[in-house]
């Protein structure tokens, strides 16, 4: 309570004006290795055939890690529907199969970037295309393709909300709205792409510095990845460099733990090094959630709004990441903080071929938001009512 009525500097406000503090770019550790990661490139399709020797034989490289040297080959916040890396040999069932650009296939670890980077390159891949879903609408057909055959349905998961009697409140209006919006993409953009250290430490702990949101998350994910018990990894968040939701979901953190780990278990313990480029930040990582929203709203000439109908159609792109809670928030805001009393709501998580979609700051809240406050707009000049006394008029008390 002593801080109360006083002005209290930032405790990383000097290192940070002054340059000192450490991004996990700025990072670096005595006889490190550097990592590249071999990316899909490709939509949707199944990986037939993995040839590493190339890569291996360039002198200069120290180890290439796929899908069989993942002791538990799944990941995910809210489930682990999504390989830690993508191809053969997998524990889990069609983790053979990439579902976007992004989904992770090899790492390769070496002496330095350009030799890493150039082994990555080495490595070859023979896919077998599959069709590509984008449009969530025709992802949720019964007969579209399915991006997890291990799922019935594209449709990862439904909302509804039922309120009054939904004809009932039409027939009382006066005014009529019926509109529909379309939220796009959009990319977080922070200053330190994702970038971080792997090592074992002098406790034999499975260590990762790397730029995060969730540590305790990250930790349990990591631990799960790799079959080993928690306590025996640690994450250490350095200065960030930006986030903004973008770092809530997995990047680098397992990858880095695992490549430690197995050059530990072969008695090479040296720490392991990642930056990502601006590209491969770009793809790699998720994005605000585009949504398609039909909303249908009446209100008596008096302004008083007597029935909202909202359907909301979330492109979740390739795996779950957080798209259940985000379209929570935007079931709950697409009829803003209103008074309503007759109220449907559908509103559908669905997998597409996207990079997936994850947490962007209102984390699902602007979305739904922007359908409802356009919705009073409308309502207001229909009425020739002033925008803000018919919200005021309708506003929860």
């Amino acid at each position: 309570m002593t801080h109360i009525r006083t002005s209290s500097p930032r405790i990383d406000a000097i290192s940070k004006v002054t340059g000192q503090a450490l991004y996990p770019g700025d990072i670096n550790k005595p006889n490190q290795a550097y990592m590249k990661i071999r990316f899909a490139g490709r939509p949707h399709a199944i990986i037939k055939a993995l040839d590493t020797s190339k890569a291996e034989a360039l002198p200069g490289v120290i180890a290439v890690f796929t899908a069989k040297d993942v002791p538990n080959n799944e990941y995910g916040l809210i489930m682990p529907d999504q390989p830690v890396l993508c191809g053969l040999g997998s524990n889990k069932p069609f983790a053979d199969r990439v579902r976007f650009v992004g989904d992770q296939v090899a790492l390769v670890v070496a002496e330095t970037p350009e030799i890493a980077a150039r082994a990555r390159d080495l490595i070859e891949i023979q896919y077998r295309d599959l069709p590509v879903i984008t449009d969530p609408e025709a992802a949720r057909q019964p007969d579209a393709p399915l991006l997890h055959p291990d799922k019935d349905s594209n449709v990862l998961l439904q909302y509804r909300v039922r309120k009054g009697d939904l004809e009932a409140g039409f027939a009382q209006a006066d005014v009529i709205v019926e509109s529909e919006y379309r939220t796009p993409a959009q990319e977080h953009a922070y200053l330190q792409p994702e970038a971080g250290l792997g090592y074992v430490d002098e406790a034999g702990r499975v260590t990762v510095e790397v730029a995060g949101q969730w540590l305790h998350e990250e930790r349990e994910q990591i631990a799960h990845a790799l079959n080993l018990p928690e306590e025996q990894i640690r994450v250490i968040h350095p200065a960030i460099g930006g986030a903004f939701g973008g770092r809530e979901d997995i990047s680098v953190q397992i990858v880095l733990a695992l490549a430690a780990w197995k050059l530990h278990q072969r008695g090479i313990n040296r720490p392991v090094k990642i930056i990502w480029s601006r590209e491969e930040s770009i793809i790699g990582h998720h994005k605000r959630h585009p949504y398609i929203i039909r909303t249908r709203w009446g209100a008596t000439k008096t302004g008083k709004i007597t029935a909202a109908q909202v359907e909301l159609i979330e492109d979740a792109g390739a795996y779950a990441y957080t798209s259940t809670k985000v379209m929570g928030n935007a079931t709950l805001m697409c009829t803003g903080p209103y008074e309503i009393p007759n109220v449907k709501i559908d509103t559908y998580a669905i997998y597409t071929n996207h990079v997936p979609g994850g947490a962007f700051r209102g984390f699902g809240g602007p979305q739904g938001a922007f359908a409802a406050e356009t919705q009073m707009n409308k309502l207001a000049e229909a009425l020739d009512m002033d925008p803000v006394e018919l919200r005021m008029k309708n506003i929860v008390r």
